[in-house]
């Protein structure tokens, strides 16, 4: 497993075993904090599609949920708004009352 390691990291084995098991905790946390970054990311896109048609994240996150039958997560929403800018203004417009 320490294959791609540089120098005595892969050569020897006290070292190696160490070096291996460090990065098994680093994989496994990363893992989860890879969806966290994921999530933002997704916000990120929905905030800046959001804000061309004059309107905040939370004002539209609110509406979203409270006011109209659309029920998309947060990836399609980025998605949508990052691929099909008309689709997501529909989405604004039926969200809008």
């Amino acid at each position: 497993m320490a294959k791609g390691f540089a120098g005595r990291s892969k050569s020897c084995f006290g070292l190696a075993l160490r070096k291996v098991h460090r990065a098994a905790q680093y994989a496994y946390r990363d893992r989860r904090v890879k969806k966290r970054l994921m999530r933002s990311l997704w916000i990120q896109s929905i905030n800046a599609g959001v804000r061309e048609h004059g309107m905040s994240y939370s004002v539209f996150a609110n509406c979203l949920v409270k006011h109209s039958n659309i029920e998309l997560d947060r990836k399609v929403l980025g998605a949508i708004c990052v691929n099909e800018p008309y689709s997501f203004k529909a989405v604004i417009d039926e969200v809008k009352v």
